[in-house]
């Protein structure tokens, strides 16, 4: 249980919702296959197998969904439309209209969908509801939203919010391009993609590529000219590696082999392995997260919101949502 990609939210800290109510409402929206005539499905499963639609581990939840499509390619229901139109037009003498084509095409769809392959992938969420966060491991904000927007579908409240700092990703990455240096803790790798702000939108891409002193000059170069960082591959605490992208997104996401290594030492089967890997995972990231945060300036909170509430320290009372 490894993430590949984060795209970051936030929920208050502490997110005060119960662990058998928070199962209560995903109960709500749980997955079924797509219906014959559906194009897709979607639904909570069981981050485990065998186990409930919320898996937790030491204060930290897992939650999934599943989404099925049925593959019906337009070109297959085009191609069947053309071949129904043309024979429509040599037994009546004319062509069809253009309402008679569309009739024709959600008519075609209909018939076709039931014989359709369906393919079923599956997105994880991990949520902190101590220090209010939510990551849901997508390689785009499209396929977060389809969890979000479930989610809303299926919870009485979800107070989730977009991560904002205080100084832009692409500015920040601009900044430590130029100085040829990370923040603490973090260093740059060997790839980079910069880009234009005009219409060409022309782009410069370093892959696998040192970007040492030779190669820091034609960044600054590019730089000067008006390009701007909308990737950057990033090192944090020798720990983890990544990519992070103009919009705050986290990609290529890979935790280093000694993380690994320390979990599969701790376990012996394959429960114990889904455990060692959550529990390690998790918190590192619950390290990682604000660094990164506090690396681009800190987090902008809106001034209509209530600051968060610390995090309890050792000795603390567990949280009554806590399972």
């Amino acid at each position: 249980m490894w993430f590949k990609n984060l795209q970051i939210y936030r929920l208050p800290a502490p997110w005060n919702i119960d662990l058998a109510k928070l199962d209560e409402q995903l109960g709500r929206g749980t997955f079924a296959r797509c219906a014959s005539h559906e194009p897709m499905s979607r639904g909570w499963v069981p981050p485990r197998k065998d186990g409930g639609l919320i898996y937790s581990n030491n204060r930290q939840w897992l939650i999934a969904l599943a989404i099925e499509q049925r593959l019906l390619p337009s070109s297959v229901v085009n191609d069947e439309v053309r071949e129904r139109a043309e024979k429509f037009t040599e037994e009546q003498g004319y062509a069809p209209g253009r309402k008679a084509l569309r009739e024709l095409k959600e008519r075609v769809t209909e018939e076709l969908m039931p014989r359709a392959f369906t393919r079923r992938r599956s997105t994880f969420v991990w949520i902190d509801p101590l220090n209010g966060w939510f990551v849901v491991d997508a390689g785009s904000p499209g396929k977060a939203e389809e969890v979000i927007e479930h989610l809303r579908h299926c919870l009485d409240e979800f107070p989730l919010t977009p991560v904002h700092t205080q100084v832009s990703p692409q500015s920040a990455m601009a900044d430590w391009l130029a100085g040829g240096d990370a923040p603490h803790a973090f260093t740059i790798d060997r790839d980079c993609e910069l880009k234009a702000v005009g219409e060409e939108k022309s782009a410069v891409r370093y892959v696998r590529h040192p970007l040492g002193d030779e190669v820091s000059g034609e960044i600054k170069a590019h730089l000067a000219a008006g390009k701007l960082p909308t990737k950057l591959a990033l090192t944090w605490d020798e720990r983890i590696s990544f990519v992070l992208g103009e919009k705050m997104e986290v990609k290529r996401l890979a935790f280093l082999d000694l993380l690994k290594e320390e979990a599969d030492k701790s376990a012996e089967h394959a429960d114990e392995q889904f455990d060692a890997d959550f529990a390690l995972m998790t918190g590192e990231l619950t390290r990682f997260l604000p660094q990164l945060i506090m690396a681009l300036g800190g987090e902008k909170v809106e001034a209509a919101e209530a600051p968060a509430s610390p995090a309890p320290t050792g000795g603390a009372a567990v949280p009554p949502w806590e399972a």
